[in-house]
């Protein structure tokens, strides 16, 4: 049975952990530790993919990746001013717009906290946002002191702030897309080894943000999973977007039709939905989901793969808004992709199913 409030800790909790793409091997030390009694084996490999292994039990039981990616983004130093202000870049495609005034930490040899500083309207000369390469974040100490503590290269993060709005919207950073490894690791964890259908690899995957093929590609192939799921967020809807380009929250999760993925096993996918009620929006992301899925499919010698969303408004900004209603229908379609006996065998066996 699946516990709102211990997925929605989990969330919290995951998303805390700094994990800025290119740095994912940070939260090594958190993982091994949170959820070593719920896996058979949790390892972390060359390039900050973490995998987290529960076996069924069966002989020659066939292998289903479930990914959600691990690194979020982020910041990183690149030069410190005399009078102590640090120069950043961004780590992923952030919005100059919300970064202003933002909180953040940076991670360097102690934590500091930190505000990018922000030019106030009564100074402005014009209404033009600053370039990236011109902010600058103030941690309140001197150069020499902030150089003792603070190499270039050091990441920064938003602040770990988390909260509830009404009707089961979540708020915080770094939803996209650690919510979703999160909700993966709570299904798979609930789920016993005698009702898996596979054994199961809940990929934790690395640099998605900072590079399209991303550190999956190296985790599926040492693998070599039969079939997989690509769990990652999707464009919530909000009043100043255009419908075919968001899907609604509260409405379940969205599952996309997509040159990148395989067609038999999504349509699989969408009948396992309709069977266990678990409500769902189809999407069409015509040649690339935008995700890792168009990575998994093309690794070794193919790998079946299905792409599903969980919505997400003001995304890659400090306050991510996700549903409790979206969370508990992804959660419950993992647990059921995993279990089903019928789409393993099928996908063992490579037979085409429904194209």
């Amino acid at each position: 049975m699946l516990d709102k409030d211990k997925i929605k800790q989990a969330i919290f909790s995951l998303c805390s952990v700094m994990s800025v793409s290119g740095f994912e091997k940070r939260a090594t030390p958190y993982i091994e530790s949170t959820f070593k009694d719920n896996f058979d084996s949790i390892s972390c490999d060359a390039v900050g993919n973490h995998l987290l292994v529960k076996k069924c039990g069966k002989e020659n039981a066939p292998k289903v990746i479930i990914d959600a990616h691990m690194d979020e983004v982020g910041m990183i130093v690149t030069g410190i001013t005399d009078d102590g202000f640090l120069r950043i870049a961004p780590m992923g495609g952030l919005d100059v717009s919300i970064m202003q005034a933002a909180d953040v930490i940076i991670y360097g040899k102690e934590e500091l906290r930190g505000v990018i500083a922000s030019t106030p309207p009564h100074l402005k000369k014009d209404d033009k946002l600053p370039a990236p390469d011109e902010l600058l974040v103030d941690t309140g100490l001197n150069g020499k002191a902030v150089k003792e503590l603070v190499d270039i290269g050091t990441p920064v993060g938003f602040a770990p702030v988390y909260g509830e709005l009404l009707n089961g919207r979540l708020i915080g950073k770094s939803f996209d897309d650690k919510a979703c490894a999160a909700i993966g690791i709570c299904a798979v964890a609930s789920t016993p080894p005698e009702v898996l259908a596979a054994d199961v690899y809940v990929l934790l995957s690395a640099t998605e943000e900072t590079n399209r093929l991303g550190g999956v590609s190296a985790a599926v192939f040492a693998t070599d999973p039969d079939y997989a799921m690509v769990i990652d967020v999707n464009l919530a809807r909000v009043p100043d977007t255009k419908d075919f380009e968001t899907v609604e929250m509260d409405k379940g999760i969205s599952i996309s039709h997509s040159a990148a993925t395989h067609r038999g096993l999504t349509l699989a996918t969408e009948e396992l939905c309709r069977e266990k009620d678990i409500p769902y929006t189809p999407v069409a992301a015509p040649s690339s989901t935008g995700t890792n899925a168009a990575t998994v499919n093309l690794v070794g010698l193919g790998v079946p793969v299905v792409d599903v969303g969980l919505p997400l408004a003001c995304m890659h900004t400090y306050n991510e808004v996700i549903s409790m209603t979206d969370i508990c229908s992804l959660a419950s379609l993992v647990r059921e992709f995993i279990s089903s006996d019928k789409l393993a065998d099928k996908m063992a066996r490579r037979e085409d199913i429904i194209i």
